[in-house]
């Protein structure tokens, strides 16, 4: 069994190491776009889509299925690259990110199979979330909604009456995930507008919380497994990342918020990438 973990593990890395290749192509490709912010959570994303949910790329409006919200959209570079890697639309798409008459814009979009809900402007994919977890309870669906923070989106008051919302309403198929890397456009979380401790706020506010490192796949399994179980509350994953995860110039660099590649950085983080 342990054997099979270690393969499951090692299968999930490589998909990780393939879907980072994809955004650094596609950032450079495009000339804009946000490495930083994108590299930080692919760990997460490769988990939930490869590991967690439940989806069909054959049938995306599956009603059954999980949901997931991007409510950081400007890491959208990496959840394209995912539902890529899953098979909704393909691989040579990418190439497409941000260029006109392309469906892949720079914040994610409806129109994009696998993507839920058009988003980017922070602060509210909780809210939807909250609304597509409380109408699953109460139409007795089966899936569960999964959405993604910024921890710099976590300034937003409307996060916040989100979080009241979920938890009075006992969301318990609702797991949110902060990005906790600790940069925001500005620069760190904890000059601009302080967080910590951000897991003793959500716990005030009636959730299961959960801390982890965010770019370890045995820590994000073991949170997503362990959410599952949760009974009559929301749960929140406080997931501890670097912004620029897997590219050694790049990581905890806020220059690259922003930022696409030149030539000589992307030539240079693919070659860190190979493995």
């Amino acid at each position: 069994m342990a054997d099979m973990e270690a393969t499951k593990r090692e299968r999930l890395g490589d998909k990780a190491r393939k879907i980072r290749k994809h955004v650094i192509n596609m950032l450079y490709e495009a000339g804009s776009g946000h490495p930083g912010g994108s590299l930080s959570c692919v760990d997460i994303l490769t988990t939930l889509y490869f590991h967690t949910m439940r989806h069909n790329p054959l049938e995306p409006e599956w009603a059954d299925r999980d949901r997931f919200i991007l409510s950081k959209g400007h890491a959208a570079p990496a959840l394209y690259a995912t539902l890529a890697e899953a098979g909704y639309f393909p691989v040579e798409e990418l190439q497409s990110l941000r260029k006109i008459g392309s469906m892949l814009q720079g914040h994610p979009d409806s129109e994009v199979p696998g993507v839920e809900v058009s988003s980017g402007s922070l602060g509210q994919g909780l809210s939807i979330a909250n609304g597509i977890a409380l109408a699953g309870k109460r139409d007795k669906k089966v899936y569960r909604v999964y959405t993604l923070l910024g921890d710099g989106e976590c300034d937003e008051g409307q996060v916040w009456e989100a979080a009241m919302f979920a938890s009075h309403y006992k969301l318990d198929n609702l797991t949110a995930i902060v990005d906790r890397n600790g940069l925001q456009i500005d620069g760190p979380t904890e000059k601009i507008m302080r967080l910590e401790s951000i897991a003793d706020k959500w716990r005030a506010f009636g959730w299961h919380v959960i801390e982890i490192d965010g770019n370890e796949i045995k820590e994000i399994i073991a949170a997503l497994d362990d959410a599952k179980s949760i009974l009559g509350r929301p749960t929140v994953i406080i997931a501890h990342t670097f912004k620029g995860k897997g590219i050694s110039f790049m990581e905890w660099i806020n220059a690259f918020h922003g930022r696409a590649l030149n030539k000589e950085e992307m030539e240079k983080a693919l070659e860190e990438l190979k493995g």
